[in-house]
C-alpha cells in the first residue's frame, strides 16, 4: 500500500551542487577531482570541533519537509557544527546569536583561498535557513571553515544573513528544483505499482523459487547473503527479480549491480529489461569507463581541448531531463547519443542520470574504490535506502585489496624531481627530502624490510605532496603536467591508506624490486573499509558460481554473525559432465621437468582425441604453458589438430579472434557440431586466471572439454609469504587464505567454462595428484561428488567410456574415436549390461 503523501528525498550538499553548477569541466583548474581532501576530511572535522568551546554543537542533524501537491520535499543534512549558547531567563525576550559553521579539509594553501567555493557557502546557507527557519531567527550568521591538511593552518569566511534574504535565495533554489521533484514523484508511483504487480519472466526451475525468497527476505531483515549458485541456475534474474519486487514494497528505493567484467553488466542490463518487457517500469543506468565512451581520442577534460567539456555545466541538467523523460534503459548508446545532442561530457552525464535511476549497473569502483566512488551517495550523505548486488563476489576480495593498498617507487620521486627541477625550486627540495627518506628505508633493505611505523617518510610526503598540491593549482599550462598529475594522485592514495589503515588489517614493507626500491602499504584484510562502504545501504547480496570455501569470503567481504548464506543445487544431469583427475602429474615446483611436460601432453592428448570439438588448456603460468606446447605440438601435431597459444598482454582485437576460433557456427543448432575451426580438434593453451578462464560464454558444443594443469596457487612471492604470515596472525590458516582458497577458486572458474547451459555435454579434467588430497576435495563443489580417478594408463578408457555413455543417454550412438580418429571404437557387447 502506498502511503498517503509521498517522498522525495535530497541531501544539502547533492541539492547545491546540483541546481547551482556552472560553467566547464576544467581538471586543469585543480590538482585533484576535489578541493576537499578525502579520507582525512572527517578526522579533521573532529580536530576543529575539539578545539572549540562548550557553545560549538558538533555534527547537528537537520532536516525540513517542504509540502508539494500531494508529496513532501525532504532537504536534510548534518552541519559541522552550529555555534550558540543556550538562552537562560534573562535571554527570554532576545534572539541570541547563532552560526553556522561548514568545515572543508583541502591540501590547498588556505592563504591563497580569496573567498569561500560558492557550493560550500550554500551548503551552509542551506543548514542556515533551516536552522532559523525551525528557530524563528530574524538573522543568522554563516563561517566557512578551511583546513589544510598537512599544517592544520585554518581560514575562516564569515557571513551575516538576513533571514528574509535569505528564505528568498533558499525558495529560488528549492524552485528550481521542483520540476526533477514533481518528474521523480510521478515516476515513483509508477515504479513501484508495477514492481509490485510484476512477475517472474520464466517458469522457476528447479529451487529458483526458494533461491528469489531468500534473497527477498535478506533485503527484508536488512542482512547480506552469501549465495553460491552454479552456472544455469539463472542467478542473475534471481537476484534481480526479488530487489525489484523489494523496490515496490518500500523495502528499497535503488538498486546498485556490482560487477567486474564488462559481459557481466550486459548480462544484468538484459534482465531488467526482461522484466521491462513485462510491464516493470524502472529506470536502469550502465555506467562505462570514462577512457571507453570519451568521444575523443585522448581523454583532456578541459574546455580547449574538449567541445563536451565546454560549458558542459551549462547544458547537462537540460541534456538530463532530456534523457529521463525519453528513455528508460540508459546503455553507452543511449548516453552517447543524448551527450552528443547537448554537447555534453558522456561520462559525467552517465554519472548523472545515475541520480534518477532506479538500477546503477557499474563495476566494483564506483562503490567501493576510495578514489573513484559515486561520492553523490556515498560520501557525506546519511544511509540511503540502497540494495547491492554483487555479481562474481569471488573477484571482489583481490580487487578490494589492490584498492586499498598502496605503492610508491623512489625512482617515480626522482622523475617528478626532474619534471619540476627548472619550475619550482620549493618543490624540488620538498621532493629530494623525500628522496632522501627513500634512502635511508634503502640503506636498510637487502631483499624485503617490515616497518611498524613510517611517521617520519609520512611527514616528507606530507610536505611534497602540499607542494605538488601548489605547483599543480598555479600552473595549468605546465608541458608535462600529465605525468606529474600521475605521481601526484600516487602520493595522495598512498596519503589517504595510510591514514585509513589499521594495525591488523595492512603490512608496511619496503622491497627491491627491477624497477627500484618500493614501500607498500598492503592490504591484506579488506572486510573493514568495505563494511563501511555497505553501512550506505540497507542489504547486500554476494552471488557466485564460485563462492568457496564460503568462510573464507564471509571473513574477507565484512559478514556480520546474523547474515546468511546460501548453496544453490546446480540444475544440470551430472551424468553431462566427465570430472577426471589424474593420480600421477604434478605442476610442483620440485616435478617440473621434461618427463612431466610430457606426461601432462600425454593427458591433453588424451582428453582431446577421443571426441572431435572444442577444448581449453588451464596452465598456472605462461611459461608453464609454452613448456608443454612445445611437448605437445612436437608429439602430436597434425592436419587434423589447430591449437592456440594465449599471449602475454592482448589486445582487445586479439582476444576476440582468439575466442572467434571456438564460437559455432551453426546458428546453435545442437545437433550439429560444426566449428568455427576448420580443423576437427581446436585446442586453446591459456592460463588459469587468466582472461579466457572466466566470463566467457561458450556454449552449444562451442567447449566441449577443459583441462586444468594444477591447482592454481598464487606464484610464491615475498608478497603472498607477508599475506600468509599476516592471516596466520588473525587466526586464519595462513597457506589456506593466502594461496589455496584464492587458487581453487581460479580452478573452479576454469572448469565452469564447460557446461554453460542444460544441454551441454563435456569432460573437466585436473591433472595434478593434490586433488585427490583431503584439503582439496572438501572445497568441490556439491556437483563434483563423482569423478573418476585416471592415469596415464587408464586415461583413454576411462573418458572413452564417459564419452559412450552420454551419447547412449542423449539417445546416440556411441562414435568415438581413437588413435586420433582414425579407427572407430568397438563396444564389448555385455558392456551396459
Amino acid at each position: 500500500m502506498e502511503p498517503e503523501r509521498g517522498e522525495i528525498r535530497i541531501s544539502v550538499r547533492n541539492l547545491v551542487e546540483f541546481i547551482l553548477r556552472s560553467g566547464d569541466i576544467d581538471n586543469r583548474k585543480k590538482g585533484s577531482a576535489d578541493i576537499e581532501a578525502m579520507l582525512e576530511g572527517a578526522r579533521l572535522h573532529r580536530l576543529i570541533q575539539s578545539r572549540t568551546g562548550p557553545e560549538y554543537h558538533a555534527e547537528v542533524p537537520l532536516r525540513e519537509c517542504f509540502a508539494q501537491n500531494g508529496y513532501d520535499i525532504i532537504v536534510e543534512g548534518r552541519a559541522d557544527g552550529i555555534i550558540y549558547r543556550e538562552p537562560s531567563e534573562a535571554d527570554s525576550q532576545k534572539a541570541l546569536p547563532v552560526t553556522i559553521d561548514e568545515i572543508k579539509s583541502t591540501w590547498l594553501d588556505v592563504d591563497k583561498l580569496k573567498e569561500p567555493v560558492y557550493v560550500h557557502l550554500a551548503q551552509a546557507r542551506c543548514y542556515a535557513y533551516i536552522w532559523a527557519s525551525q528557530n524563528k531567527l530574524p538573522e543568522i550568521s554563516v563561517r566557512m571553515t578551511y583546513v589544510n591538511s598537512l599544517n592544520r593552518q585554518v581560514r575562516y569566511f564569515h557571513e551575516t544573513c538576513v533571514f528574509s534574504e535569505l528564505e528568498k535565495w533558499f525558495g529560488e533554489i528549492l524552485s528550481s528544483y521542483k520540476r526533477w521533484a514533481d518528474f521523480q514523484f510521478e515516476w515513483y508511483r509508477k515504479r513501484n505499482r508495477s514492481a509490485a504487480s510484476v512477475e517472474f519472466p520464466f517458469v522457476y526451475r528447479e529451487g529458483q523459487k526458494e533461491l528469489v525468497s531468500q534473497v527477498y527476505r535478506t533485503i527484508y531483515h536488512r542482512r547480506k547473503l552469501f549465495l553460491e549458485a552454479p552456472t544455469g541456475t539463472g542467478k542473475t534474474i534471481s537476484v534481480v527479480f526479488p530487489s525489484v519486487k523489494a523496490v515496490g514494497a518500500g523495502l528499497c528505493d535503488k538498486i546498485f549491480y556490482l560487477t567486474a567484467k564488462t559481459i557481466t553488466r550486459t548480462v544484468a542490463a538484459e534482465s531488467f529489461e526482461l522484466l521491462r518487457d513485462r510491464g516493470l517500469c524502472f529506470k536502469t543506468v550502465v555506467i562505462t569507463a570514462k577512457e571507453k565512451i570519451c568521444p575523443l581520442e585522448e581523454t583532456e577534460c578541459n574546455p580547449v581541448a574538449c567541445p563536451y567539456a565546454r560549458g558542459h555545466f551549462d547544458r547537462i541538467n537540460d541534456a538530463i531531463f532530456d534523457l529521463l523523460t525519453s528513455r528508460d534503459s540508459f546503455m553507452r548508446e543511449e548516453v552517447e547519443e543524448f551527450a552528443k545532442k547537448h554537447t555534453v561530457c558522456p561520462f559525467e552525464l552517465a554519472l548523472d542520470m545515475s541520480l534518477f535511476s532506479d538500477a546503477v549497473i557499474c563495476d566494483y569502483n564506483y562503490v567501493f574504490d576510495p578514489n573513484v566512488y559515486l561520492r553523490r551517495f556515498f560520501s557525506d550523505s546519511p544511509q540511503g535506502k540502497y540494495v547491492f548486488l554483487v555479481d562474481e563476489a569471488h573477484n571482489l576480495a583481490d580487487r578490494a585489496m589492490k584498492m586499498y593498498s598502496a605503492e610508491l617507487l623512489k625512482e617515480e620521486v626522482m622523475a617528478a624531481k626532474r619534471l619540476v627541477k627548472e619550475h619550482d625550486s620549493r618543490l624540488s627540495r620538498a621532493l629530494e627530502a623525500l628522496n632522501r627518506k627513500f634512502l635511508l628505508i634503502k640503506r636498510e633493505t637487502e631483499d624485503i624490510r617490515l616497518f611498524e611505523d613510517i611517521s617520519d617518510f609520512m611527514m616528507a610526503l606530507n610536505r611534497a605532496c602540499s607542494r605538488l598540491e601548489d605547483f599543480l593549482e598555479d600552473n595549468d599550462g605546465f608541458e608535462k603536467r600529465k605525468e606529474l598529475l600521475e605521481f601526484y594522485f600516487k602520493v595522495r592514495h598512498f596519503i589517504n591508506m595510510y591514514d585509513n589503515m589499521g594495525s591488523r588489517d595492512y603490512v608496511i614493507y619496503s622491497e627491491l624490486k627491477p624497477a627500484g626500491l618500493m614501500l607498500k602499504l598492503l592490504c591484506t584484510d579488506p572486510s573493514e573499509s568495505l563494511k563501511k562502504r555497505l553501512l550506505k545501504g540497507v542489504s547486500t547480496v554476494f552471488f557466485s558460481a564460485t563462492l568457496l570455501p564460503i568462510r573464507y569470503y564471509k571473513d574477507m567481504l565484512g559478514a556480520e554473525e546474523e547474515d546468511y548464506a546460501v548453496y544453490a543445487s546446480s540444475v544440470f544431469d551430472e551424468r553431462k559432465r566427465g570430472l577426471f583427475i589424474a593420480c600421477d602429474v604434478s605442476s610442483k615446483y620440485t616435478r617440473r621437468g621434461e618427463l612431466e611436460y610430457r606426461h601432462i601432453a600425454e593427458y591433453i592428448n588424451a582428453c582431446v582425441r577421443q571426441r572431435k570439438g572444442n577444448y581449453m588448456v588451464f596452465f598456472p603460468s605462461h611459461s608453464f604453458l609454452m613448456k608443454v606446447y612445445e611437448q605437445y605440438t612436437g608429439m602430436y601435431s597434425d592436419a587434423d589438430t589447430e591449437v592456440l597459444c594465449q599471449k602475454s598482454n592482448m589486445t582487445e582485437e586479439e582476444r576476440e579472434s582468439f575466442l572467434g576460433r571456438f564460437l559455432r557456427d551453426d546458428g546453435g543448432d545442437p545437433e550439429c557440431t560444426a566449428v568455427a575451426s576448420a580443423h576437427s580438434f581446436l585446442v586453446g593453451f591459456c592460463v588459469t586466471g587468466g582472461i579466457f578462464s572466466e566470463g566467457i560464454d561458450l556454449k552449444n558444443d562451442s567447449l566441449i572439454g577443459a583441462v586444468i594443469v594444477g591447482t592454481g596457487l598464487p606464484m610464491v612471492c615475498n608478497e603472498r609469504e607477508l599475506m600468509k604470515k599476516s592471516y596466520d596472525r588473525m587466526g586464519y590458516d595462513g597457506f589456506d587464505y593466502a594461496y589455496r582458497f584464492p587458487g581453487m577458486n581460479k580452478v573452479l572458474q576454469a572448469a565452469g567454462r564447460v557446461i554453460r547451459t542444460v544441454d551441454d555435454v563435456g569432460i573437466v579434467a585436473l591433472l595434478d595428484e593434490r586433488f585427490l588430497t583431503g584439503s582439496y576435495r572438501k572445497l568441490f563443489p556439491k556437483e563434483w561428488r563423482r569423478f573418476e580417478v585416471i592415469s596415464l594408463e587408464s586415461k583413454e578408457d576411462k573418458i572413452n567410456e564417459f564419452w559412450e555413455l552420454a551419447d547412449i543417454n542423449e539417445g546416440r550412438s556411441p562414435e568415438i574415436l581413437i588413435n586420433g580418429g582414425k579407427e572407430p571404437l568397438r563396444l564389448k557387447g555385455d558392456q551396459y549390461g
